[in-house]
């Protein structure tokens, strides 16, 4: 029988139900979601491990692999859509998860089968032991593995942090993609965009084309050095295509856009509808025209696909309007070009009194968020159930500092009914901060 003694870290694998697979991988391997920094491993020694362990299923499957601060999540799930919509077997991996540790690992949209995890967490236990690897280094060998045993014709790979440590680059894909540089995770990344767009540009591979998708003067000259050490064609998305004119609505962002070579004018309509998507379907559009080389990739299904990336994939969590009278948007926007970004979509809506519900984990800097925010907003500062999660009286106080005022609950969900219960039909609610705040809310 498995037991789980977490006192003395011991586990004894007999038969696993998923529950307790699950249990192994949160409780007994480093998880940085929980841990932070303690997490992080900066080499690549314990993936290789595992990878040459496995048989290698990183050389028998093609992939793309996406790094960025921001956009990643949203570009990754954009061209797994893409490749679905064109009838391709398609992996996708992404983190962190929301509700199901499985959204991590998906197949056509599907997420992968409990069997699988359990089978895994069995066959790789004796090696897991010995070597002791984090939560992220065994369960992208996990997406690995099942990625190759399923034979996709693709996998969209997509970094969970930095890019040259990380683990997912053991992967020699066909096109690497990089969305923008802006500040989070400085601690272990660096302190300026020259140093981070440095670690993101760890995925530029030898002879392997790379598309970027946002730059300024200081990161555009760190991925044109490291490209022309790697004999890397490098393509700049908004050199390629232009958002010519958007329009915004509940459920769509609708918008025309111009590719500069052809001259052709496109129109797409977006079931991502965050303002903020602008710039995601340049760099997707940019890798699409590279990936054309590789396979058959329609435009009349890139078109169908962008309009229904939530339905294909699952995405969550990206300005997801869940209600309204009042209006309920979700956003996992937690870093400042996130909030950033986030702050110009809820600028750019209608509404009479905007409500923000916000948590923030404790290893973030408050500052550069919370200068943000606009003092005539009404407050809801929670926390989710996290061991990072800033506690909700701390956040209120740091808060106030920026004449941000509102009361403080400990649950994310009491602080949306409050939210809820304050507004009138014509406010805007949104819930914010955090990926687990976003995770935790029920309605």
């Amino acid at each position: 029988m498995f037991k789980v003694i977490i006192h003395h870290s011991q586990f004894t694998f007999t038969n696993l139900t998923y529950k307790q697979s699950i249990d192994y991988l949160y409780t007994k391997l480093p998880m940085f979601s929980h841990s932070g920094v303690k997490a992080y491993k900066a080499d690549l020694k314990n993936t290789l491990l595992l990878c040459d362990f496995l048989g290698n299923p990183q050389t028998k499957i093609k992939t793309i692999h996406v790094a960025g601060t921001n956009g990643k999540g949203s570009v990754s799930h954009m061209l797994a859509a893409v490749f679905q919509e064109n009838n391709f077997k398609t992996g996708l991996y992404t983190s962190p998860h929301l509700k199901d540790f499985r959204e991590r690992i998906k197949l056509n949209g599907s997420m992968i089968s409990e069997s699988f995890v359990i089978d895994f967490v069995e066959k790789t236990k004796e090696i897991s032991e010995e070597i002791k690897p984090s939560f992220f280094e065994l369960t992208f060998a996990m997406a690995l593995d099942y990625f190759a045993e399923e034979k996709v014709d693709v996998a969209i790979i997509e970094t969970g942090l930095g890019g040259r440590l990380d683990s997912t680059n053991v992967i020699t894909p066909l096109l690497s993609v990089i969305t923008n540089i802006s500040f989070d995770h400085t601690d272990i990344l660096g302190d300026t965009l020259t140093k981070i767009a440095f670690e993101k540009a760890g995925i530029i591979k030898q002879n392997i084309p790379v598309v970027i998708g946002e730059t300024v003067e200081e990161t555009k000259i760190v991925f044109e050095k490291k490209a022309k050490e790697t004999n890397s064609k490098i393509i700049f998305a908004k050199e390629e295509f232009e958002i010519l004119s958007s329009v915004y609505d509940v459920k769509f962002l609708h918008v025309e856009v111009l590719n500069k070579k052809t001259k052709e004018k496109l129109n797409y309509q977006l079931d991502l509808n965050g303002i903020y998507q602008e710039k995601n379907i340049l760099t997707v559009l940019a890798a699409g025209e590279i990936l054309k080389n590789y396979f058959s990739l329609k435009e009349e299904k890139i078109k169908s696909a962008l309009s229904n990336v939530k339905k294909l994939t699952g995405l969550f969590g990206r300005w997801d309007i869940i209600q309204q009278h009042p209006t309920v948007a979700l956003d996992v926007a937690h870093n400042e070009d996130g909030i950033k970004q986030l702050l110009n979509q809820i600028n750019k809506s209608k509404f009479k009194n905007l409500h923000i519900v916000f948590g923030m984990v404790k290893d973030k800097d408050p500052k550069k968020v919370l200068s943000q925010f606009p003092a005539n907003a009404t407050y809801y500062f929670t926390k989710a159930h996290n061991p990072r999660a800033l506690e909700q009286e701390a956040l209120k106080e740091k808060a106030n500092a920026y004449h941000l005022t509102g009361d403080a609950y400990r649950d994310v969900n009491k602080a949306l009914k409050a939210a809820l219960h304050n507004a009138s039909t014509e406010d805007l609610i949104v819930v914010c901060g955090s990926v687990f705040v976003i995770a935790e809310v029920e309605i």
